[in-house]
């Protein structure tokens, strides 16, 4: 079985160029699930049924994972045992049955704008590292970009001038997003009175956000920085990077942009996966209605 697990993560990285966060994903799921049917005194791909994939679901529920895990371990197994099936590995496809839990998806934190530009106020702009972190949180709250896209933004792919940067995303596609003028404002900043001061040629390799050591921030950095600041500015909500492109997205919609442009911005390949936002939106104008209209309470 786990010769068989290899090859298909080879193939999710290599060929369908999925990221290395999605694949370690995928990996893990799995192989839970694998164990799960050796405990079974399962040891063939060809012996697991839906019965044994439900039972390990049912199992894992009572554990007290959350529905968009579900909804993970779901699309890991469907994505396996269709291409064990397509490459004739094994006879019947036991994820067929399998149902998608998404509708039941949990709806993310947002900030609010008074929220977001209380955090904005704590960075010290007068340092370095106070100047680079604010052109960092302007840059995730304006463009809407993944933690993973933050901290590999370069040089040389902003285009200030035209109010535009270049996005790496997801499977390599890159996409060209919008930005603010508060933005552009902050990097220009931050370029003039910072980054040259941390820049080291031989390590910074045109990455524009940098550390103290001349190196990118790492995903656990841009984190810790978020956590702090957030705890500074007394927001009692759970901030994290992606908060920031859940607020990004949300106030986009909710301000009346069309959802498809706010799909090509964010860089979602399906447009239901944008649609949450709609979600968002309407739970906004239920919350008004209930604490406004004489009768909505």
């Amino acid at each position: 079985m786990e010769q068989f697990l290899i090859e298909f993560l080879t193939v999710l990285k290599l060929e369908l160029n999925l990221s290395e966060n999605t694949v370690n994903s995928y990996n893990t799921d799995i192989k839970k699930l694998l164990l799960f049917c050796k405990e079974l005194k399962i040891n063939d791909l060809d012996e697991i049924d839906y019965s044994d994939i439900s039972l390990f679901l049912v199992k894992q529920k009572e554990e007290g994972i959350s529905n968009s895990t579900t909804a993970r371990y779901i699309s890991a197994f469907k994505s396996f045992f269709n291409y064990l099936h397509q490459n004739k590995y094994i006879k019947n496809n036991p994820s067929e049955r399998l149902k998608s839990n998404r509708r039941y998806r949990k709806l993310p934190v947002v900030l609010t704008i008074e929220e977001i530009d209380k955090i904005f106020a704590i960075p010290d702009v007068n340092t370095k590292l106070g100047l680079r972190d604010r052109g960092m949180l302007e840059v995730l709250y304006s463009s809407g970009l993944r933690v993973s896209e933050l901290i590999n933004l370069k040089v040389s792919d902003l285009f200030l001038a035209d109010e535009v940067i270049r996005v790496l995303g997801k499977g390599n596609k890159q996409r060209i997003v919008p930005i603010g003028s508060s933005a552009i404002h902050w990097l220009n900043l931050y370029f003039l009175h910072a980054r040259i001061f941390l820049e080291k040629k031989d390590k910074s390799k045109n990455i524009v956000f940098l550390n103290n050591r001349g190196t990118g921030l790492t995903r656990m950095g841009v984190w810790k920085i978020i956590l702090y600041y957030t705890k500074e500015a007394k927001i009692n909500k759970e901030v994290h990077p992606h908060t920031f492109r859940h607020s990004f997205a949300t106030h986009l919609v909710e301000g009346g942009a069309d959802l498809r442009a706010v799909q090509e911005m964010l860089g979602h390949a399906d447009i239901s996966t944008t649609q949450i936002y709609t979600h968002i939106d309407r739970e906004y104008i239920k919350q008004m209605h209930r604490e406004y209209h004489p009768r909505g309470k």
